[in-house]
């Protein structure tokens, strides 16, 4: 596939950040397909709470629609549909049983799903509890696109029925991450939208050092934090902090702080797009242990930590020269490999493979 491709995505977010990563992950993806040449429009469910908190209106590298409703979806945009060389539809797409049979019905092209939340999937397609995908959808896709790599490759094919499964992890905009030359104003911080699988990682790693480390300031920004968590007089809290303004809160800390969900944990080779930021700007990073962290990041790369006492040996005993050499390697590891151009090509790559296969099935209504 060399020729301009028309690619339209149908997935939670991409104009809003607002409690949620998959807005990153495809500003990441969908720019460096613009920058090959293709032309990409992005079809959301406009839902007020992502329409009252917009920091992406009007995107230079695709074209941003909005349907308000599965019927409106099937009206307006069938023609699109149809047309489209590809089309790719992510994770927790609301009403996505429904919106993959519509598309099934009408896609004409490569047919894809892309899975910003593959442990999550998996574990709600087992208990019957996924209403964004059922099991006997997965077999309508020609390539089901993982955030999660390794072993669970394997079994979306061999226990999901997926005719093929390949990793599309998250990405880095090099223009949007970078160094930026703010002065250092925290010795450890925290990204990330509340998660109750996550608290107790972040009140290890990052409350109970503040608590140990009276002299030393630290940061927590992201929304939907309970109003009863105590916070440490040394730890400034922010509410919000959009994409724009990533960089310079990355290069504000000493050392950042990656917290993974329990459910990534479990599947591995999951990596969250935090990691990926955090290096493009130069920042050391401080992360908690799962499977496959080593394929991303070499030990030489990146501290990992397990207890309290792990981040405040890394914070009082490590010297400057072996902070900053850390994360220069970091920072060339995830330019060379992790950035939105490189899973672009990725993404493009995985479609030139001859079509696998199509199985039987019936497009019915969504179950």
């Amino acid at each position: 596939m060399t020729k301009q491709l028309d690619i339209v995505f149908l997935g939670l977010s991409l104009s809003s950040s607002w409690g949620n990563g998959h807005a990153t992950t495809f500003r990441g993806l969908l720019k460096g397909l613009h920058e090959l040449g293709h032309r990409v429009t992005f079809l959301e469910r406009e839902v007020p709470w992502y329409a009252n908190h917009r920091d992406l209106r009007d995107p230079d590298f695709c074209a941003l629609r909005y349907y308000e409703t599965t019927a409106e979806l099937q009206r307006d945009y069938a023609r699109c549909l149809e047309q489209a060389d590809i089309v790719v539809i992510g994770s927790f797409v609301p009403e996505g049983r429904v919106v993959i049979d519509i598309v099934a019905s009408l896609c004409k092209g490569r047919f894809c799903f892309y899975d910003i939340d593959t442990p999550v999937t998996v574990a709600q397609l087992s208990a019957d509890d996924c209403d964004y995908l059922s099991w006997r959808q997965i077999p309508y896709f020609d390539v089901y696109f993982s955030f999660t790599g390794g072993p669970m490759l394997g079994r979306l094919v061999e226990d999901f029925g997926a005719r093929r499964a390949e990793p599309l992890y998250c990405s880095v905009d090099p223009e949007r991450h970078h160094r930026t030359g703010d002065p250092i104003r925290w010795d450890l911080g925290y990204l990330g939208t509340y998660s109750a699988d996550r608290q107790a990682t972040l009140n290890a790693l990052l409350l109970e050092p503040a608590r140990h480390m009276r002299d030393r300031r630290f940061v927590v920004a992201g929304s939907q934090y309970p109003s009863d968590i105590i916070w440490p007089d040394n730890v400034e809290r922010i509410e919000h902090l959009p994409p724009a303004d990533h960089a310079a809160f990355y290069n504000r800390q000493r050392y950042t702080l990656n917290v993974t969900r329990s459910s990534m944990i479990a599947a591995g080779w999951s990596p969250s797009v935090r990691l990926f930021e955090a290096a493009a700007c130069g920042t050391p990073i401080i992360s908690d242990r799962w499977p496959g962290l080593d394929s991303f990041f070499p030990a030489s790369a990146i501290h990992t930590a397990g207890e309290t006492d792990d981040v405040v040996e890394i914070l009082f005993g490590e010297s400057e020269r072996t902070r900053l050499a850390m994360a220069r390697r970091a920072r060339e590891r995830v330019l060379a490999s992790h950035t939105g151009a490189a899973r672009a090509r990725e993404f493009v790559a995985a479609l030139t493979q001859p079509r696998a296969a199509a199985l039987d099935f019936d497009i019915g209504s969504a179950a």
